[in-house]
């Protein structure tokens, strides 16, 4: 038993240690200090006419950082966690049912003809729409407050979701299609083990993308339709001159969409790992 958590313990510190050699860490934080310098001497020491009107980076982080901010959002106060909050839960709610409507739809368009000769035309016609466009149908179709919120930022990620899973279904060698039928494949076990499998590297990547677009269609759904959340915060902050808080709402905004990015990237990679271990298995 001892030996086992030695040796768990010494590979999470290689890990660890791998983290803080990395040279891409570093690099990340250059490019940060680099991104806050600009702003700093671009407001505060130069004072560029273009960023005249803009809050520097000392007033912003003074704001952020205050136990009693004057505008009345920071760190120390529970209504700047509770628009993070209902920002979370919408992304949450319109991003899984994206992936659940969107990733079957687009399998069976990059598989069946029939179906993409059906679906592709009313939904590339639906596609380029913009998301503010459909915000009076949203507000008629659905009561409530949360609703067309929730639909708004739904209908980008799921247009990004279905396309990229039918173009990862497209990127399939044909050969595999042509030795499964070969060895007798019925449709059924050519749709799991090809098609799936082969589609998961596109999937995964639009759904890296689906959360970012999800994140800034929720932003403009709450800036027209909602009471909470981080882009009720960046709108009426704006109403109200509060410019400092814009600038807090969109940097939280920033950092949470990052983390959410983050944590869609982690779980594809275990999920690819998990699949390549199992056709390594398979094979053997």
């Amino acid at each position: 038993m001892g030996t086992s958590s030695n040796t768990t313990f010494a590979i999470k510190e290689n890990k660890l240690l791998s983290i803080l050699l990395a040279p891409r860490l570093y690099l990340m934080l250059i490019g940060f200090v680099l991104f806050l310098a600009f702003w700093h001497f671009a407001v505060d020491v130069w004072k560029l006419p273009r960023f005249s009107q803009m809050p520097g980076l000392i007033p912003v982080l003074k704001e952020w950082t205050n136990p009693d901010p004057i505008y009345g959002l920071s760190l120390y106060t529970a209504e700047y966690y509770t628009h993070i909050v209902a920002s979370c839960i919408r992304v949450f709610l319109a991003f899984t049912l994206a992936t659940v409507l969107g990733v079957p739809l687009g399998l069976f368009m990059g598989w069946s003809i029939k179906v993409r000769e059906y679906v592709f035309p009313v939904f590339e016609m639906l596609r380029p729409i913009p998301i503010l466009a459909w915000v009076p149908l949203a507000i008629i179709m659905f009561t409530g407050l949360e609703t067309p919120v929730i639909f708004l930022a739904f209908l980008a990620s799921f247009f990004v979701t279905t396309l990229n899973t039918m173009l990862g279904v497209d990127s399939i060698d044909e050969s595999y299609f042509r030795a499964a039928q070969c060895l007798g494949a019925n449709d059924r076990q050519v749709f799991t083990n090809i098609v799936i499998p082969g589609a998961m590297p596109f999937i995964f990547t639009g759904l890296q993308i689906s959360v970012g677009v999800c994140w800034f269609s929720l932003v403009a759904a709450e800036m027209v339709s909602g009471q909470y959340g981080l882009g009720y915060v960046i709108n009426n902050s704006y109403t109200n001159v509060r410019y400092p808080t814009i600038i807090i709402g969109m940097v939280t905004l920033g950092f949470v969409g990052y983390s959410t990015s983050a944590m869609v990237r982690m779980v594809g990679n275990r999920l690819m790992q998990w699949r390549m271990r199992e056709i390594a298995m398979s094979n053997n």
